[in-house]
């Protein structure tokens, strides 16, 4: 099993500081996180605090490396930031923490030359930086953009900061940008898509928080490929849902694929937006901000009432909590019941829980359903999004024949 993502950093919990331990709900963590000396969990941070000492931090760190990634880029970023105001009382130092990598340690990229990335270990962003993620954090959460494209843009912007070192960022110029954007590519060999993320979040911090209008006008963007959607056939669909034993689980997925949700839109589903009445679901502020309604199945209504009725601990307001009352599952863990169910399944395919939305899409297409009435069901904002599902469906390709038949 892949290990648990977990981030940790300062912060000011009744008058004191803390260090904030966040992970996805895995149960193993929890009971290393519970014995760490007056750790306590907090439901307004979502996470588990502990005192801001050294010695306690690093012997957790060494009881959960085994199982556990550890992101320190914030945490490090605030000791810096803390240390330069000669904050008292600062008992803990990172130094040597297995943190998650992001960008390798390089030597400064000068105009027209781009240099190969040495095997060093990962630094810290420069003093000469230190407002540059506070300032465009602020100015994220002031524009009201989503938890996750936030972290997107912080993590991305982090990365850039790291590799430039001490020069200051404002100083850089539309020529070094390119120079690094093409040291990313031809060296760090980032994806596409990781590249197109990268380019927003330093458009957003120079355009948006430095105010230089149309500063990446000049920059090119790497043409993305066009990757199809994939689905699971409708036998396989069942072989899945067969294959899952526990009610709790076979609802999750049973709504995620009933209504083509995300796996964020089903952790945050709540009782409140099921519409039995109307055979209606709210999706409230899904992405883009943008809610809507979908079909509430038959069925699904039936296997919702069923799940809830045999649950000894009745959820008031998620309807998938964690173990922790008034918590909703998590992502990682909904993933993780797929998973399961596809091997138990035995479905050889390289798919994730996001097929199931693909495979929703593609069945109601199969079946004769108008394609704009299918965009609006998944909340897309573009029609072409949703026609990649054309580039999917069998409908058509059954009926041409292979040249090889008349053979």
């Amino acid at each position: 099993m892949s290990k648990i993502l977990t981030w940790l950093q300062i912060i000011h919990h009744n008058g004191a500081e803390r260090i904030l331990i966040k992970f996805e709900n895995y149960g193993s963590l929890n009971n290393i996180v519970r014995k760490i000396p007056g750790c306590r969990y907090s439901r307004t941070h979502r996470g588990w605090h502990m005192a801001v000492d050294n010695t306690i931090l690093t012997t957790f760190i060494d009881q959960a490396k085994d199982i556990a990634d550890f992101d320190t880029t914030q945490l490090k970023q605030q000791l810096v930031e803390r240390k330069q105001t000669n904050k008292p009382n600062v008992k803990c130092k990172i130094e040597s923490v297995n943190t998650l990598p992001t960008t390798p340690d390089t030597s400064y990229i000068t105009p027209g030359t781009i240099h190969k990335a040495p095997n060093t270990s990962y630094l810290t962003i420069s003093p000469a930086n230190a407002q540059v993620l506070p300032a465009m954090r602020q100015y994220l959460e002031l524009k009201a953009y989503s938890p996750s494209t936030i972290k997107t843009y912080l993590g991305e912007m982090s990365a850039f900061l790291q590799t430039i070192k001490t020069v200051k960022a404002g100083d850089m110029t539309t020529q070094r940008l390119k120079d690094y954007l093409q040291y990313c590519h031809n060296t760090l060999h980032l994806s596409e898509n990781t590249l197109h993320s990268r380019i927003n979040a330093m458009k957003f911090y120079y355009e948006q928080v430095l105010g230089k209008e149309k500063f990446f006008w000049e920059i090119p963007r790497p043409k993305k490929r066009m990757i199809l959607p994939k689905v699971l056939g409708e036998d396989e669909m069942r072989r899945l849902f067969s294959a899952v034993s526990n009610l709790k689980h076979k609802a999750i997925l049973l709504t995620a694929y009933s209504a083509g949700l995300r796996v964020s839109e089903v952790v945050n589903l709540q009782w409140k937006h099921l519409d039995r009445q109307r055979g209606q679901i709210l999706i409230e502020q899904a992405k883009g901000k943008k809610d809507r309604y979908v079909t509430f199945s038959p069925i699904l209504q039936d296997v919702l009432e069923s799940y809830y009725l045999k649950s000894k601990v009745k959820s008031k307001s998620y309807v998938f909590e964690s173990t922790q009352p008034g918590i909703a599952y998590s992502s990682r863990t909904m993933q993780t019941i797929f998973q399961e169910a596809k091997q138990n399944a035995g479905i050889k395919k390289e798919v994730t829980f996001h097929c199931l939305r693909h495979s929703f899409a593609t069945h109601l297409l199969e079946k004769g359903t108008n394609i704009k009435y299918i965009k609006d069901l998944l909340g897309h904002f573009d029609i072409k999004t949703t026609e990649r599902y054309l580039h999917v469906s069998k409908e058509k390709l059954i009926e041409i024949k292979s040249p090889l038949d008349d053979l």
